[in-house]
């Protein structure tokens, strides 16, 4: 395979990557010159892909960007047992129509990283090979494992130590996972720090079976914007890859100065001599500049996107909010209907709910005594404020700086 020498791609692959089991069988795959087989397993969990997961999907891209494979694995049976990977509870079940909603989303959304070539990349499910496993088979997966290795898991056991229900259901997700690059005859596997267990047991799996075992390659786990936990759109800290980028830009520039190394290394999708250059600058930066950096961390990771010159209009979107106090310039329209109004009128805390802003009149009214609420950027101040049709048509209603209406009369 013609391309980079080794110590080229063993560089660009290695760049921002924490496990390498080992990097001397990487580097012998490497020699080989045929085109490795890259797994990376995404069970279909929630709706939508966001940076964090975005981390791994980029370093696969890395791979394929080499010449490799990618075979991107779309856990449509292991979503069904739950991955426990870092839980200390048991992850609640979807149902098959949750799974397979998310799963046409995760591929589509997928795409817009991973070359789409199909020598370049392979999209598989694992309900192929797993949902055909009869009990005989399911009874000689569980007999290449004891009980001990899976239990040396670091949630497994701790929860275990804390008298907390672990099913069997669970135990088994481990071996599933790695009969996953058994039967896709895996060269490499990547995941996040909190899969390495997991991708080591797919190792295991292959020696038991005779099969060259895999290279294990983790990233870094992404802590979200908030900080403290890692990204998740369960805890509502995400940055989702399809979101305008108004948003996008927002929630990036809402992130504190010590994400920013992490932020710079795993979601910008810049080589490592950038990242290199960009962090030694950080090391050292005056607060003018850091923000100055941020702002660039925020443009490139929309242009990475949404398209070239999609963070610069994002940037001046987000400037024509927060210096100006201006509206934002695609504002979602309300219509206040006939009914919603009493005598006429209807108080602006309703309107603040009807709109979406709010979840509820009294929480309105709340928002109102704490200062948050305007119209057209003036501020409204008595809770029970109530107004005709006449009175907000056409205006911009809007909650802080990012929960905006423009009030049609209906």
């Amino acid at each position: 395979m013609a391309g980079p020498d080794v110590d080229e791609q063993l560089r660009a692959l290695r760049a921002g990557t924490i496990d390498c089991i080992t990097e001397d069988e990487l580097r012998d795959k490497l020699g080989a010159g045929r085109p490795l087989r890259v797994k990376l397993g995404l069970d279909p969990t929630a709706s939508d892909i966001h940076l964090g997961s975005a981390v791994v999907l980029r370093k696969l891209r890395a791979f394929q960007d080499l010449g490799h494979v990618a075979v991107l694995i779309i856990g449509d049976f292991t979503a069904r047992v739950g991955d426990p990977s870092g839980r200390s509870a048991t992850r609640p079940a979807l149902s098959a129509d949750e799974i397979d909603a998310h799963a046409t989303t995760y591929v589509d959304q997928a795409r817009r990283i991973l070359l789409a070539d199909k020598d370049r990349l392979e999209v598989r499910y694992n309900s192929e090979w797993l949902s055909t496993m009869d009990m005989a088979d399911v009874l000689r997966l569980t007999s290449r494992v004891t009980v001990a290795r899976v239990l040396e898991r670091n949630d497994f056991s701790a929860r275990y130590e804390a008298g907390d229900p672990i099913s069997l259901m669970e135990l088994l997700y481990p071996l599933l996972q790695g009969w996953d690059s058994v039967m896709i005859d895996a060269d490499v596997e990547l995941g996040g720090t909190d899969q390495l267990f997991n991708i080591l047991m797919g190792r295991h799996l292959q020696e038991q079976v005779g099969q060259p075992p895999q290279i294990v390659l983790t990233n870094p786990l992404l802590v979200g914007i908030g900080g403290g936990e890692k990204m998740s759109k369960s805890v509502g800290n995400h940055v989702g890859i399809t979101e305008p980028p108004r948003d996008q830009f927002g929630k990036l520039m809402r992130i504190s100065d010590d994400l920013m190394p992490d932020y710079v290394g795993l979601t910008t999708g810049w080589g490592p001599d950038r990242v290199n250059d960009t962090l030694a600058e950080l090391g050292h930066a005056a607060p003018a500049d850091r923000a100055r950096l941020k702002r660039l961390l925020a443009r490139s990771v929309v242009d990475l996107y949404h398209g070239e010159g999609a963070g610069d209009r994002a940037e001046a979107e987000f400037d024509r909010v927060f210096k100006e106090h201006a509206a934002p310039s695609d504002v979602e329209e309300f219509v206040l209907r006939p009914e919603e109004l009493r005598n006429g009128k209807i108080e602006v805390a309703r309107l603040l709910a009807l709109a979406g802003l709010v979840g509820s009149n009294r929480e309105g009214r709340r928002k109102i005594t704490q200062g948050g609420v305007y119209l057209d950027g003036e501020r409204v101040t008595e809770p029970s404020l109530e107004v005709t049709p006449g009175d907000v048509d056409g205006r911009a209603l809007h909650l802080g700086r990012r929960g905006w209406r423009r009030i049609r009369a209906g």
